[in-house]
Formats: structure tokens, sequence, C-alpha cells
């Protein structure tokens, strides 16, 4: 069997997991649009609906999981090809993590409902991180289907407007939890749901140091945002 022959299986064996982390990205984003939908109109209906898609998920995660042991065993890749794989397999466990995040959002969401507590309570900037967190994993999965540097390194900014957001809905439930004590089962409730969507834009900044990871072969888990900016400008291969 020639070296070409061989690459252009592993090709196709590498598109096919790429399809399958691409369709998995797309249920996880599903999940996560369904959790922010019954947040806003606390919709029972669609809680539901979010905790039913959890299992699809780590289905997936586990099967292509199972398709990269297998690539790697058979085909033994090195250099970029390995970097790919290993990436791979973080970003579905990033995207499975984040499946997770959108299911608690559900179950706070139908805890808050049975307490009976006003869409009031919410507020603006819940509804703001909502959209913030959704728009992040979607850039996320976009960028990392194209191996966009540049889309990575707008989602590393914009990772720390959602960590402001976080802080300000903070400051704003103590507040009414201070001035009525009665808000602070559900206000703790939601204390949970900001937290899941700040942990849904940290796996997106993962995910976007997978695609550095990949293109550039450097590790920048731990840069800050300007020597990840001077790595993606200067490093090579």
């Amino acid at each position: 069997m020639t070296n070409k022959h061989l690459s252009s299986q592993f090709s196709a064996e590498l598109n096919s997991i790429s399809t399958q982390i691409m369709e998995m990205g797309g249920l996880v984003e599903s999940q996560m649009s369904l959790a922010i939908n019954a947040l806003t109109n606390f919709d029972i209906e669609i809680v539901s609906k979010v905790i039913d898609l959890e299992g699809k998920v780590n289905a997936m995660e586990v099967e292509i999981d199972k398709n990269l042991i297998s690539m790697i065993a058979r085909r033994q890749p090195t250099a970029r090809d390995l970097r790919l794989l290993m990436a791979i397999s973080k970003t579905t466990n990033n995207l499975e993590r984040t499946g997770d995040e959108a299911t608690k959002i559900a179950r706070m969401v139908k805890s808050i409902i049975e307490q009976g507590i006003s869409k009031n309570l919410m507020g603006a900037e819940l509804r703001f991180m909502s959209n913030l967190a959704l728009d992040l994993l979607h850039k996320a999965l976009d960028a990392f289907a194209r191996l966009d540097i540049d889309a990575a390194i707008y989602i590393l900014r914009s990772d720390n407007e959602i960590d402001l957001e976080f802080g300000g809905f903070i400051r704003k439930l103590i507040t009414y939890m201070m001035e009525d004590p009665r808000t602070i089962s559900p206000s703790l409730d939601l204390l949970f749901v900001a937290k899941a969507l700040e942990r849904i834009g940290d796996h997106a900044k993962n995910i976007a140091e997978l695609i550095i990871y990949i293109v550039k072969g450097e590790d920048v888990r731990h840069a800050s945002l300007e020597e990840v900016e001077s790595i993606t400008k200067s490093a090579g291969e």
C-alpha cells in the first residue's frame, strides 16, 4: 500500500470525524438556544426538550472518542495530524461540557418556574449574557470548522465581556436579596444560571485556544491575550 493511498485514507477518516464534531456542535448549539429560550420565556416544555438532548450529546461524545482512538491506533499520526486529533478530542469534551451547562440552565429555570417567581427578576444583564454566550459558541464552532485564527483571537477578547457581565449581575442579585429576602432562593438559582453562562464562554474560549494549537503548534492556555496575539503573528509550524 503506497504512502499516497494511506494519506488518502487518513484524510477520508479525518473528514468523517470532522463532520461528526460539527454535527455534535450543531446539536449543542441547538440545546443552548433552547435553554436560553426557556430562560427568557420561563417555558417548562422547552426545559424538557433541553434535558432530553443531553443523552444525544453524550452519545455523540462517546462515538467520536471511539473513532479517534481507533484512528490514532491504526494510523499513528504525527506532527500537525496528531495535534489536530488531540484538539478534536478536547473540543468534543468542551462541547459535551457546554451541553451540561445548558442542561443546568434548564434545570434552574424549572426550579424558578416551580417557585412562581416573576420574570422581572432575571434582568436585562442575564439576557445579554445569554445572547453573548450563544454567539461565542456559534463563532467558536465556525472558527473551528475553518481553523480561523483571527476569529479565535476575537473569541478570546470577547470572553472578558461575559466575565464583566457576570460580575455586574452578581452585584444586582445581592441587591435584590438584601432588599427582599423572599428573592433569595430564586436569586441563587439565577446565580447558577449566570455561572453556567460564564462557563459556556470559557468553553468557547478553550475551543479558540485549541484552534491556535492546531494551526501554530503553540499551547496558549495560560498566556495573556497580548502573548497570544504575538504568538499567532510570529509562530510557525
